[in-house]
């Protein structure tokens, strides 16, 4: 395991290495000038010249990669263009708010998507399976940010139950996490019936059958055990379409969580800002999958971690 964990570790640099250099190279391809937009609209060519000499603008694209990486490696994610201060600051303020949306969204995947599966699974063909199914398929083919202005519409301004915006109490988090999980139990749904359908024929259960252990039994210890693993490897990924999926949620819910502010810096070309975040967000989601990896020999200790 120790060996394992290690080697896990050393592939994942090559990963943060080749997002880095994506996310670089695609904002530099992206139209706009940050030092123009700083400058402002009337500053004159000197100016905006003067501007990309001092973010380090006119310097050849690998010393400016070069100098983003020595210093991430360092702890130092630069300044934003903006604002001047301090990328890890700015982004510090807001990197907790997406985190914990994509993490409350995902338990409310994984306790509706896994409950939906298993009914749908051991009543299968019933009319209750083809009604779960239904529904996941609608809760698939909904945008998150159409469901959001609906139940904005219906429990914040029809019935003012809930608040229509904002993050932090009960009442604010049912909302956004309602709309960002819906497409994610819906997958972990179908994900479950399908594993589940392939484990309960298998000998090992009609054996347990046979020798009248209770169904329950049956179905919750011994097939879903088995059945969880390609359902953990769903959950891992989603976690990770979460996270993307917030930009559009804490947009129609006015959050300031970091997906949003990532958007506004890419509008701005706030180089420092979008460098930073992607690379704090996909350093999150590889150590995410580094725990699906695990995952796998807790439930089934026949699993050899190569």
């Amino acid at each position: 395991m120790l060996v394992y964990t290690i080697r896990r570790l050393f592939q994942t640099i090559p990963v943060i290495i080749g997002v880095t250099l994506v996310v670089f190279f695609m904002m530099h391809l992206i139209p706009g000038d940050p030092a123009q937009i700083i400058a402002g609209e009337r500053a004159d060519e000197a100016q905006v010249e003067q501007m990309r000499d001092r973010l380090g603008l006119n310097d050849p694209y690998y010393v400016q990669y070069t100098r983003f990486v020595t210093d991430a490696a360092q702890g130092d994610l630069g300044n934003s263009v903006r604002s001047g201060r301090a990328v890890s600051s700015e982004i510090g303020a807001r990197f907790w708010i997406t985190v914990e949306l994509a993490f409350y969204s995902t338990l409310l995947s994984i306790f509706i998507g896994l409950i939906a599966g298993i009914v749908s699974a051991t009543r299968r063909n019933s009319f209750l399976d083809m009604f779960i199914m239904i529904f996941a398929l609608f809760g698939l083919s909904m945008p998150n940010f159409w469901l959001g202005l609906m139940l904005i519409q219906y429990f914040a301004l029809n019935f003012d139950w809930l608040p229509v915006s904002g993050w932090g109490s009960p009442q604010q988090l049912l909302l956004p996490v309602i709309t960002l999980g819906t497409a994610g139990a819906a997958i972990i749904a179908r994900m479950t019936r399908s594993s589940m359908l392939e484990v309960i024929h298998q000998d090992y259960i009609r054996t347990a059958r046979a020798k009248g252990v209770k169904e329950r039994y049956v179905i919750y210890k011994h097939a879903l055990r088995n059945a969880l693993i390609p359902v953990v490897t769903v959950v891992g990924l989603q976690f990770g379409v979460l996270l993307g999926g917030a930009v559009l949620t804490e947009t129609v819910f006015a959050i300031n969580g970091l997906g949003r502010f990532v958007v506004e810096a890419i509008r701005m070309r706030d180089f420092p800002i979008v460098q930073g975040s992607v690379l704090v967000l996909a350093m999150l989601f590889v150590f995410v999958n580094f725990l699906v990896d695990i995952s796998y020999r807790v439930l089934n200790k026949r699993i050899e971690l190569d």
